[in-house]
């Protein structure tokens, strides 16, 4: 199932403080979608509420296939993955962190290695994989991160700053993954970043939050 998502007049308010008011958009499959504003825009709440990670005060976060819409049911849940910017591990191997998703799914042991060991290749974590994950770097715990999502197989795979407080090297690589993914016709990208430029490098499609509101910048190439 290729998903899309439809976000339809969105609102959220915290303490009394409206962060976001009207956010309306359609993300249809493929492509790398980039949500950009100003710190406190809103931008992460979007996001969570897209992820089905927090609710709306009002308006609706709809998935469709095939212009089908598609119950917010545990198979959707599965097809869609948020990774935030700060990534917790467990207390092992970097290969046992990033097959736990598929361990707990009753995925085999042979399908497993073959999945982890092509996906950490993917991330440049290959060199890694006996490591435990607690001594990696900022920027390596983010590769890792977004490892765990990946191995999984989304749909749509949405990022909350990626490469904040992400060293220049792995802020790098961290592009390169996500430039490598459009390539090969990975999941639908939907991420936020405050880096101006980065958002231009990467982006399809560039979105913005002001004053609550969600506007295209740019459309697709």
């Amino acid at each position: 199932m290729s998903l899309g998502m439809e976000a339809t007049k969105v609102a959220k308010t915290y303490n009394g403080n409206s962060v976001l008011r009207d956010c309306s958009y359609s993300f249809r499959p493929p492509g790398v979608y980039i949500l950009t504003g100003p710190n406190g825009c809103g931008k992460s709440t979007f996001l969570r509420i897209a992820a089905l990670i927090e609710q709306p005060d009002s308006g609706t976060i709809g998935f469709f296939s095939d212009d089908k819409r598609v119950d917010a049911d545990l198979r959707l849940k599965r097809k869609i993955t948020l990774v935030l910017p700060k990534v917790g591990v467990f207390n092992t191997s970097v290969f046992k962190n990033v097959a736990y998703g598929l361990t707990i799914r009753g995925i085999g042991k042979q399908e497993t290695e073959e999945k982890v060991k092509k996906v950490l290749e993917f991330v440049q974590l290959s060199h890694k994989t006996r490591q435990n994950a607690l001594t990696l770097s900022s920027g390596e715990t983010q590769r890792l991160g977004i490892a765990r999502a990946l191995v999984m197989g989304p749909d749509i795979l949405f990022l909350d700053e990626p490469t904040a407080s992400v060293d220049q090297k792995n802020s790098r690589i961290i592009e390169e993954i996500l430039l490598k993914m459009k390539q090969e016709s990975g999941p639908t990208v939907i991420m936020t970043t405050h880096d101006q430029s980065q958002a231009k490098r990467l982006a399809d499609t560039l979105l913005v939050i002001r004053d609550g509101v969600l506007a295209a910048e740019k459309g697709p190439k």
